[in-house]
């Protein structure tokens, strides 16, 4: 591996704007925000809007737009009965 043309790998702590939740992990993003973790250490934040804490698909509030087949919709339309 070539030294000096990768970016440096730390720990860094991402926040979910939407609900507040926080977690750690490794990454090579950087900011000028820090905040202090569980371990008393300070860590760079990083912000994001969605995160599996404020997602439909993890918090179960998904919305499915189509639930009937192609079928079943022709039916519907035209009043058939199966």
């Amino acid at each position: 591996m070539k030294q000096g043309i990768h970016p440096d790998y730390r720990q860094v702590v991402f926040m979910d704007t939407t609900t507040g939740f926080k977690f750690m992990s490794g990454s090579t993003k950087t900011s000028k925000e820090t905040v202090e973790w569980e371990d008393g250490n300070e860590y760079p934040l990083i912000r994001m809007e969605i995160s599996s804490d404020s997602h439909p698909f993890y918090t179960g509030r998904q919305k499915f737009a189509q639930a009937d087949g192609r079928i079943d919709r022709f039916n519907k339309k035209y009043q058939l009965e199966d």
